[in-house]
């Protein structure tokens, strides 16, 4: 089986994600996993797709044109590396630790440029990260949540992590709170 990841992005309407999965069944595809949005207007997401080796040519093709309804690139996954089926790397991945934690704080530029630049300092990977803005009636101004989860290897510290995030969470004062 060979594991597709599709980007999509078109104009936000009722039916994409239903057109979208009939292109992949019809094509003999199997919907792994997904995140999918509604962003300003804009519908995009990211699908992990199963498919017959000898099906991934005609699939890709199928997707090129859905009807203008959608943009999708197709990017080849690695097998194992997701849907619920076993790691890829095995045994190292199974001594991954999965670290969580939310953000909440008043919204500037840049708080997501210093969050990640602080997790990529750890070298650990972000598995997910969520964001939005909210109105904050209370203060006036807006607030920016993020819940963010990341993959600590084993030889990474996940203490040393959750200290560095603490600190920034001072500098740039914000809440952080771990899962």
């Amino acid at each position: 089986m060979a594991h597709l990841v599709l980007t999509v992005v078109g104009e936000d309407r009722a039916g994409l994600v239903n057109a979208l999965a009939r292109r992949i069944s019809e094509g003999g595809g199997n919907w792994e996993r997904s995140e999918l949005a509604e962003l300003a207007g804009a519908f995009a997401g990211i699908v992990l797709v199963t498919v017959p080796d000898d099906g991934v040519a005609a699939l890709t093709a199928s997707l090129e044109d859905l009807d203008g309804l959608l943009t999708v690139a197709v990017h080849s996954g690695a097998p194992g590396a997701g849907g619920g089926g076993a790691p890829a790397s095995g045994a190292a991945d199974a001594a991954r630790r999965t670290l969580s934690f939310t953000v909440l704080g008043n919204d500037r530029p840049g708080i997501v440029r210093d969050v990640t630049a602080a997790i990529a300092a750890h070298a650990v990977s972000i598995d997910t990260f969520r964001s939005r803005t909210l109105d904050a009636p209370m203060a006036g101004g807006t607030l920016f949540e993020a819940v963010v989860t990341v993959s600590v290897p084993p030889t990474g510290d996940a203490d040393e992590i959750t200290r560095a995030l603490e600190a920034l969470a001072g500098e740039i004062q914000v809440d952080l709170t771990l899962a």
